[in-house]
Order: structure tokens, then C-alpha cells, then sequence
């Protein structure tokens, strides 16, 4: 593990990429190697992400929290966005459904109903064991909040942002302003989420925020913010579609 790490330390794109890149093929692989294994995966990858965050503190110094007024406006306002808008467009599988399957409506809407099966719900899942259920519900606001927030804001922000810019990322200030890279990052960020144009917004929302502070710390804040709000709408309202 330390060898790995050195590795990372290395080189400063992948101290950027590699991190998110184990967290993303660890998500790809949840409830793919047994039925409970999508809340198994995701401690094992809340873990592996703090630790990795934690031994590349120092090699990542744009990755240091940051609290502003604008930062807790952008928080709160995505996630109003983020619950505000999903009742008025298709998710991103369902999107898929209809548009690749050749089934149309029919196809988006059987993509949905699939996709409300597989919604991580640990008290669906854990409902016979209460402390497992509390342990996962913790785990995730835990990891939503605090893990990956930094990871992908490092990804996005600090990295994909500038890269799209110039191969020679570091040479590009955080709060550079790209109107390319602005738009092309945030479409890539919305498209990793299922609620694809909310998350499209959000990226847009982070990366302005980074742009105006020209630190990642806000960023951060912000994304933590929103996370942690939708982590508190699913357990007061049962929506888990937003986990």
C-alpha cells in the first residue's frame, strides 16, 4: 500500500486521478458480487478513499476546506435544485432506456422501475438487523459528506478542469476562467449522476464557485453541503432514489 501511494506521489496527475479512479471501479462494482455487496463496496470504498485523501494531504495542496458565505449559498441552492427539479425530467437510466433499447417510453420506463429495485435502502435491505442498517446509513452520510466531496472536487475541478485546458494542467490557476473547460467538465460531472441534469448544474455551480475563489476549499464546502442535505431528504422523506 505505501508503494502504491509513492506511486501516486510520483506524479501529480495521478495523485489527482488515480483516487477517484479505485473509488469509481469499487461503485461500478457494487451489488455486481452478491446482494448485499453494494453497501459491503461502498464502506470498503468510504475507507480506502479517506485513507487515500489522508496520505496525499500533502501533495494536494489545493485540497484544503474552505467556509465562505458563497459556499453555503451554493450548497443549499443545489440541493433545492437537486430535489426541486427531479419530478420534471427522466434519470439517466431510463434516458438510456428509451434511447438506446429502441423500446422507446415502454424501455425508459421498465430502465426506471429497475433502477427503483436496486436503490440502496439499508433498512429494505437490513431490516432484521437495526444496527447494520444504522451502521451503512452512517457510512454513507459519512462518505457522501466528507469523502467525496474532496475526491471529486480534486477529479473535476483541480484536475479535469485544467487538463482540458492544457495536458500541462499545473500551469493553469484553480480560478482560471475556461469557457471549454468550464462546460465540458460540468457535462462530464452531470453525466456521472443519475439525476444527470441537476448534476450538470451542480458542476456548473462548483466550478463558478471555484472560479470566483479561485481556491477548491469552497467547492468542497459547498458539495458537502448539498450531499449532506440530500443525505438528511432521504432519511426524513424515504426517497432513496437520491442514494
Amino acid at each position: 500500500m505505501k508503494q502504491w501511494i509513492t506511486q501516486m506521489k510520483a506524479s501529480p496527475a495521478a495523485a489527482r486521478v488515480a483516487p477517484f479512479f479505485i473509488f469509481l471501479v469499487l461503485t461500478t462494482a457494487q451489488g455486481k458480487i452478491g446482494v448485499h455487496s453494494a453497501y459491503w463496496l461502498y464502506l470498503v470504498k468510504t475507507i480506502l478513499g479517506g485513507w487515500m485523501l489522508w496520505a496525499l494531504r500533502r501533495d494536494l495542496a489545493e485540497m484544503r476546506w474552505a467556509m465562505s458565505w458563497e459556499a453555503v449559498l451554493t450548497g443549499v441552492a443545489v440541493f433545492l435544485i437537486w430535489v426541486g427539479l427531479d419530478p420534471y425530467y427522466p434519470s439517466l437510466s431510463a434516458l438510456q432506456g428509451a434511447l438506446f433499447s429502441g423500446g422507446g417510453a415502454e424501455a425508459g420506463q421498465a430502465a426506471a422501475a429497475s433502477e427503483q429495485a436496486q436503490q440502496w435502502n439499508p433498512i429494505a435491505a437490513f431490516g432484521q438487523s437495526p444496527l447494520l442498517a444504522g451502521l451503512f446509513i452512517g457510512v454513507r452520510l459519512i462518505g457522501s459528506s466528507l469523502v467525496v466531496p474532496p475526491l471529486e472536487e480534486v477529479f473535476y475541478r483541480s484536475f479535469l478542469y485544467r487538463w482540458i485546458a492544457t495536458p500541462n494542467f499545473l500551469s493553469v490557476r484553480l480560478g482560471e476562467w475556461r469557457l471549454g473547460p468550464f462546460l465540458i467538465t460540468s457535462l462530464i460531472f452531470g453525466l456521472a449522476h443519475y439525476q444527470w441534469l441537476a448534476g450538470i448544474l451542480c458542476g456548473l455551480a462548483y466550478q463558478g464557485l471555484v472560479c470566483r475563489k479561485n481556491r477548491l476549499g469552497d467547492a468542497m464546502t459547498a458539495h458537502a453541503i448539498t450531499n449532506f442535505l440530500l443525505g438528511a431528504w432521504v432519511l426524513y422523506n424515504g426517497d432513496w432514489h437520491f442514494w
